[in-house]
């Protein structure tokens, strides 16, 4: 597992060094976005079809759900209940409760499952993206935002809007060719593996490019601290317990924990900006989440596999 997470975090290295150095006059406000929209709009929709074209979807589909909401919905109560008892302020509040609540499911979770578990653990993390994290970010999520935060804009997104996106569609393509019992040609087959595999690498370096060393700073701690305690701790710890209530075998058992024991998610920065709460909070606990997840990952796949 830790060789594995050397391997990720190398690519990772790659986008804070361009950050850095802004190689070809392209600074990371720059060059993320083209590679976040190319996987988000091309090479991620064919992942998504590629695996679940063939993947076993039902019952396991529904017990993902399950798992992730519970989690993400735990995590945002203890989070909420400690911003209430320290006295949060709103935008520091709403902006925690993104952090904690939120895992990166897909960007670091979908590339350390796949390396640690195989490639049948892809389908694991993009049914725990799709029938979780995102509708739950979008309802819930956007919720607590405009709760604690300013919606300037004169007609706010529907909480449904994740229901017209490239990776949505791509999923409901696969999951009916996948109950009607299509057959994959080959060379349909060769072009979305094609495509499907630049989504690991780019998911990294963007990932790499998105962490601010400049957010991180002391007045930031008192709020950073929950944050890791809940996600990096109490909230797979949850998910470990919630998961001996469901039938999914082991090895799928320890793959969707795992999951909620990733860092914070990239995107709730845009919504932080959005509804005005704590940017620079908010990316401060992405950058500490993902290094500490190092070594939190790794006790936990320790922990999952006895």
């Amino acid at each position: 597992m830790t060789s594995t997470l050397l391997q990720m975090f190398a690519l990772i290295a790659c986008g804070a060094v361009w950050r850095l150095f802004s190689f070809g006059g392209l600074t990371a406000e720059q060059t993320r976005p083209v590679l976040t929209t190319v996987v988000y709009y091309l090479l991620l929709p064919a992942l998504i079809i590629e695996v679940l074209w063939r993947a076993d979807i039902g019952l396991h589909s529904f017990q993902y759900s399950a798992l992730g909401i519970s989690s993400s919905f735990f995590a945002m109560t203890v989070i909420w209940v400690c911003g209430r008892l320290f006295r949060f302020k709103d935008r520091q509040m709403g902006a925690v409760i993104l952090a904690t609540a939120f895992p990166n499911v897909t960007y670091m979770g979908l590339p350390v499952l796949e390396q640690t578990f195989g490639s049948w653990a892809r389908s694991v993390a993009i049914q725990l993206d799709l029938f979780a994290a995102t509708p739950f970010l979008l309802t819930a999520g956007v919720v607590a935002a405009r709760r604690f935060g300013t919606d300037d804009t004169s007609s706010s997104a529907s909480p449904l809007a994740f229901l017209n996106t490239p990776p949505f569609w791509a999923a409901i393509t696969a999951v009916l060719l996948n109950l009607y019992g299509a057959p994959m040609p080959v060379w349909i087959e060769g072009i979305l593996q094609k495509l499907g595999a630049g989504v690991v690498p780019l998911m990294l370096l963007s990932l790499g490019l998105a962490l601010s060393w400049q957010s991180v700073s002391w007045r930031h701690l008192p709020y950073a601290l929950p944050i890791v305690l809940i996600k990096m701790g109490l909230m797979p710890w949850f998910a470990m317990a919630f998961s001996q209530w469901l039938t999914l075998d082991h090895p799928h058992k320890t793959a969707a924990v795992l999951e909620m024991g990733m860092p914070c998610m990239v995107l709730g920065i845009v919504f932080c900006d959005r509804y005005r709460l704590d940017s620079s909070l908010y990316a401060m606990a992405v950058t500490v989440t993902t290094l500490l997840s190092l070594v939190t990952l790794p006790f936990w796949h320790r922990i999952l596999t006895g």
